[in-house]
């Protein structure tokens, strides 16, 4: 039973305190949070103690790898003292908001022997994964374009939006890495445009984008097209297109059940999407922990490692100068 210790007691921490609590082949070693009523709340339910901090954890000899799904800002500090202390980890994206301290990072932890797996747990989505499955089967002959949509059903409270580093490096840096994995090649060219359509004088306020359209092409010409909205009134818009020369594939959006209705109003009526990240993700969020488990066990490297979340933030980085400049940008300006 790999031993694992959770470092964050929010939302998506508790979600993968649980996934870890139910894995058949690992076992919650402990929580950790600042907030110290959240964290007693997840050890409790999961009856376990809470660790009285990060550095009790880092020196535990019953643990044997960490989860880190803390603010942001302490993502990179994390990472390079988990290397530290020879304790596998998994860490929620993005690395960091800063490039500069993604690439520092790098460098600190140049030659790590333990697993560092990044929270793209869009890879291990059913859908998507039997969608990019199909591709290099030759279902849809050469892939030509990669459409992703991926919309909010509401846009975050302001206090977030003020801290999450905006659109681009925030909500689009999910969609950055499923363009890398689903084309198979690296983009080297970026194009958006960004808007503010549904808060403007917040999003004015703030700097920020509450719309967004982004191309990425390849150097072999192919093409992905990301949308992005922070309010959609239906649901949690998630769809994938894949489109080559001989078909299509498309992994749709999820719905709590498929019953339809039929009446004199409307006919085929159905439930709105499943309403945010955790509902939709559910399946993967608990295979990335497989991913995780098996990647620790085996001592092979991880399905999406550092090096995928340092680029899926050069991509960010490039459509934040593109939005600004009104030009394509090439990656290779960016780094």
């Amino acid at each position: 039973m790999l031993r694992i210790a959770v470092l964050g007691c929010g939302r998506i921490g508790r979600m993968h305190a649980a996934n870890i609590a139910a894995h058949p082949r690992a076992k919650l070693a402990t929580v950790f949070d600042t907030h110290q009523p959240s964290a007693d709340e997840v050890a409790a339910r999961h009856r376990v103690d809470a660790a009285v901090s990060v550095d009790a954890i880092f020196a535990s000899a019953d643990v044997d790898a960490v989860l880190i799904a803390t603010t942001t800002d302490t993502h990179a500090d994390y990472i390079e003292r988990a290397v530290a202390a020879g304790k596998p980890m998994l860490c929620e994206k993005p690395i960091d908001l800063s490039l500069a301290r993604v690439n520092a990072c790098a460098e600190r932890i140049k030659g790590a022997r333990v697993a560092i797996q990044l929270g793209f747990n869009r890879r291990f989505d059913p859908g998507h994964l039997a969608a990019r499955e199909a591709v290099r089967a030759g279902e849809i002959g050469t892939l030509h374009q990669v459409i992703i949509t991926s919309r909010d059903p509401a846009p975050a409270p302001r206090a977030y939006l003020e801290v999450s580093g905006g659109i681009f490096r925030d909500m689009a840096i999910h969609d950055f890495d499923l363009a890398r994995f689903l084309l198979g090649e690296e983009p080297e060219e970026v194009f958006a445009s960004g808007s503010r359509l549904i808060e403007p004088a917040m999003m004015q306020e703030i700097g920020d984008y509450d719309t967004a359209m982004i191309v990425l092409r390849t150097a072999s010409g192919k093409q992905c097209h990301i949308n992005n909205s922070r309010k959609a009134v239906y649901g949690y818009d998630q769809r994938v297109e894949l489109f080559g020369d001989a078909g299509m594939v498309i992994s749709g959006n999820r719905k709590p059940h498929e019953l339809a209705r039929f009446s004199a109003a409307a006919t085929g009526a159905a439930a709105p999407f499943l309403n945010f990240f955790i509902e939709r993700y559910r399946e993967s969020y608990e295979a990335e922990i497989s991913a995780f488990v098996d990647c620790v066990e085996r001592s092979t490297p991880p399905e999406v490692g550092f090096e995928d979340g340092r680029k899926a933030l050069v991509l960010a980085e490039a459509a934040i100068k593109s939005a600004a400049e009104g030009r394509v940008v090439n990656v290779g300006e960016i780094g």
